[in-house]
């Protein structure tokens, strides 16, 4: 009597991305309450710059209480009555901007051709309704974001096709990779509608390059396919090399306003870049009149209300915050980030380079019991059990080589973070101590092995050795 979206298992809910965070939540640390609980090191959350957005608002507290600025006329009547799918226009206005300055100004968005979306989760479905047919496929490069599994396919009926990228590289997109990846489509009969990558990576923390861009364009030139672009993490890039937007390179190869430039869309959020994933807020950017129009209809099933819209229209165009705001942002985001590498390598654990995101991808292939994906769940099992962190195994992830990790560091206190590096120090302290202990065992085990295959004659000399060495001493 139910439909198969019931009866089925693909929203991807039993993947250990998942798994973890429901151990997390039956055993949550808390400092004061509970603080042998499980660390959340598995949620990519921007918790480190809330005092400076609860800063302006205190400066600003017309804006919360929905009054036009310094008059005490109350707005809220008309906020509350506003239902129209295509968003405030000064809302639209304030965000284009907004993601013009994370690109140092260096492209401009037209806000007619930006949709509101209930978050970049809703604007990566809607995409999928448009652009692919249930059963149609999406390229996308390995390890990426466990949550793609449910936000493409379990609705739409998509799929994906992994491009398998190497920890030989750093994990960067290669022609031969994309080459691959659509050969493995179109053996297993599927149509190739596009290619969808996260810039900045999640789980890698790194944005692509330049050389991996001018890639995908060529790629989705040749295949004429679509690339979706999701940047959700743009304004995250704390550390050389600076981002780098699809939209800057169609802009400097001169594609604006071509076939590829209409077949190439970005995904935006504020979740990540001002830390509000509670509000909801993604767009969607498309240079296809057909695209907007349709995801426009689409996002009536997931608005963003009024009031949200017009507090933050409100703070995106104040110039002076945003400007200091990503500043402030990037700088501590750079400091936290170090902090965690600098721990784990005490630990003699190692990471990824990264310079962007939330998050390390950390490589602890030297801890496996086994090269394998069971030896990286046992290890991932015993993290999250015995040492109480939540980590995101890459297995998760879809990555193609076991043993990496990716492990956040901005959703916690400072404190919470060295209690972290101090569990993971006690843990691989403790693991070394088994090690050492296991080869001396099998050391005296093969000692005495070999000592009991020996003749009687050989013990015999061996004693008259050590007697007449004795007496030498003496």
């Amino acid at each position: 009597m139910l439909s198969t979206k019931v009866t089925c298992n693909s929203h991807g809910q039993d993947s250990s991305y998942f798994l973890g965070w429901e151990e997390y939540e039956k055993n949550p640390f808390d400092e004061v309450k509970n603080p042998n609980g499980i660390i959340q090191m598995g949620l990519a959350e921007n918790q480190l710059s809330f005092d400076l957005l609860e800063s302006w608002l205190q400066k600003n507290p017309d804006a919360a209480a929905f009054n036009k600025p310094n008059t005490n006329q109350s707005i809220f009547k008309e906020l509350a009555l506003f239902q129209d799918y295509h968003g405030l226009p000064a809302f639209k206005n304030a965000l284009v901007r907004f993601m013009s300055e994370i690109r140092g100004n260096t492209v401009t968005f037209d806000p007619n051709n930006l949709v509101l979306t209930a978050g970049a989760t809703s604007a990566n479905e809607t995409l999928m309704f448009c652009l692919a047919n249930p059963g149609d496929a999406f390229l996308i490069p390995t390890p990426y974001y466990p949550g793609f599994d449910r936000d493409l396919k379990w609705r739409t009926g998509a799929e994906i096709v992994p491009i398998q990228c190497s920890s030989l590289n750093g994990f960067r997109i290669t022609k031969s990779a994309l080459d691959e990846a659509y050969k493995q489509a179109e053996k297993q009969n599927l149509k190739v509608k596009g290619v969808l990558v996260t810039n900045p990576s999640n789980p890698l923390g790194t944005s692509l390059s330049l050389h991996e861009l001018d890639l995908l364009v060529n790629f989705i030139s040749t295949k004429n396919i679509h690339l979706i672009s999701d940047e959700i993490y743009s304004g995250t890039v704390f550390s050389s090399p600076s981002f780098i937007s699809i939209m800057d390179v169609l802009k400097n190869r001169n594609l604006m306003n071509t076939d590829v430039c209409k077949r190439v869309h970005i995904v935006y959020s504020l979740s990540k870049d001002l830390g509000l994933p509670g509000f909801r807020i993604g767009a969607i950017y498309s240079n296809d009149d057909r695209v907007v129009s349709a995801a426009t209809k689409m996002s009536s099933f997931g608005l963003i209300s009024s009031q949200t819209q017009y507090l933050l229209s409100e703070i995106l165009s104040d110039k002076t915050f945003t400007k200091t705001y990503l500043s402030e942002n990037r700088r501590r985001l750079k400091q936290r980030h170090e902090m965690l590498v600098k721990g784990l390598q005490k630990t003699g654990i190692r990471c990824l380079q990264g310079n962007a995101g939330l998050f390390c991808w950390v490589d602890m292939r030297h801890l496996l019991s086994s090269d394998t994906f069971e030896g990286e769940l046992e290890l991932w099992e015993k993290i999250v059990y015995e040492v109480g962190l939540n980590i995101s195994p890459g297995s998760s992830c879809h990555c193609s080589e076991p043993g990496w990790f990716r492990v956040c560091f901005a959703n916690m206190s400072e404190e919470t973070l060295i209690l972290a590096m101090q569990r993971v120090k006690s843990f691989v302290d403790s693991m070394a101590k088994k090690n050492n202990q296991s080869r001396h065992q099998q050391l005296l085990n093969r000692n005495s092995r070999r000592t009991k295959s020996l003749p009687k004659w050989v013990f015999s000399l061996s004693f008259h050795h050590r007697e007449v060495s004795g007496a030498d001493e003496r």
